[in-house]
């Protein structure tokens, strides 16, 4: 699956069991769509049903604590994301950064845990608009990277990248297709210098919203191996327009 487009929504705090109907839709379409992975993060709460009401996409968590088990009221460790049924989590995610102090160190030691757990990880970099002004947006996303990614064996096989430009979450605004592909250049060569020939492999996704009317645009670019998508991805719909799309460039 490492080379087919990867498709993935991130619910955030969003859904209850009456979701589970737009997870099933998500679910019948992908059998349309082969030469895509799709896959989606509900809210924690919704894993084990959607798991159970999706046999073909990929279903996983939204984040994980680094630790196995312990006095940590309100966290979810990586077992039990496993244990729910979950496949992959997501960490690093800006939201996580910003509104919970995450540091990288704090990153890398989740996505630690995650393969230890026997999970996949998506583990997320970008930078404010504020840095991108400053012209600092790929020295800040390369130290992310650097200080986020974990180093045991094996990592580049179970990893990918969504490159999240934080003033294009939820925001509408998209960065332009020409800064998208140079900083996913940049995030590829600063994976083949961590991780050697193994960082050529891993997917990197571009997020930040995505949606149906630019899904196409943004997934032609080199380099972009999927897409990490919030808001759109809560509709099967809208979802399924941007899985369509990544099936259509594939055809091309």
């Amino acid at each position: 699956m490492a080379g087919l487009p990867y498709i993935v929504g991130n619910w955030k705090m969003n859904g209850t069991r009456a979701m589970l109907n737009e997870a099933r839709a998500i679910d019948r379409a992908a059998a349309r769509f082969p030469k895509v992975q799709v896959a989606v993060a509900p809210p924690a709460t919704l894993i084990y049903r959607t798991r159970d009401a999706a046999v073909i996409i990929g279903v996983g968590g939204q984040d994980c604590h680094a630790e196995e088990s312990g006095a940590f009221t309100g966290d979810i460790s990586a077992q039990m994301l496993k244990d729910a049924g979950a496949d992959f989590t997501i960490v690093g995610h800006s939201e996580r950064r910003t509104l919970h102090g995450e540091s990288d160190g704090d990153v890398k030691a989740k996505a630690d845990a995650a393969l230890g757990a026997g999970l996949s990880v998506i583990l997320c970099v970008g930078e404010t608009e504020s840095q991108r002004d400053a012209g600092e947006a790929e020295a800040v996303v390369g130290a992310q990277l650097e200080g986020s990614c974990p180093r045991v064996d094996g990592a580049p096989e179970k990893l990918s990248i969504a490159y999240e430009p934080v003033w294009a979450i939820g925001t509408g605004r998209v960065p332009s297709v020409e800064d998208v592909a140079a900083m996913h250049r940049a995030i590829r060569a600063k994976l083949v210098a961590l991780y050697g020939e193994g960082g050529a492999d891993v997917r990197i996704l571009y997020g930040g919203s995505v949606k149906a009317d630019n899904a196409a645009e943004l997934l032609a670019v080199p380099e972009v191996g999927g897409a990490l998508v919030g808001g759109a991805s809560l509709s099967a719909e809208s979802f399924l327009a941007i899985v369509g799309a990544a099936a259509s460039l594939d055809a091309d």
